[in-house]
């Protein structure tokens, strides 16, 4: 069976933790580590999974679920936010730290 591929960006975001590098979680596993302005590519198998982007134990993205068939491309991109009430937001709901989109 034909594998597939998950591509993620990480872009540049705000200041803070930018020199961190931030796990790459498939299905809940880590795959990788990203930096700012690194592209990963990952292979997966066909089906069903979820994405995620954490920067600590604490700060994350929000989960993300994708249907990829073999042979297929599925680009994402994450960035940390850069609105300060974003950020404090985060405190009390940790995922919305990570902005994760696909595209």
């Amino acid at each position: 069976m034909a594998t597939a591929t998950v591509i993620v960006a990480r872009k540049w975001g705000g200041y803070i933790g930018r020199n961190q590098r931030w796990q790459v979680l498939i299905d809940g596993a880590s795959v990788g580590a990203i930096a700012v302005n690194q592209t990963l590519e990952l292979p997966v198998e066909p089906g069903q999974h979820t994405l995620r982007l954490k920067a600590s134990e604490r700060f994350t993205s929000q989960e993300r679920t994708f249907e990829i068939a073999g042979g297929e491309e599925i680009w994402f991109s994450g960035r940390s936010q850069f609105l300060w009430p974003l950020m404090l937001a985060s405190l009390v709901k940790p995922d919305l730290w990570i902005r994760l989109h696909r595209g």
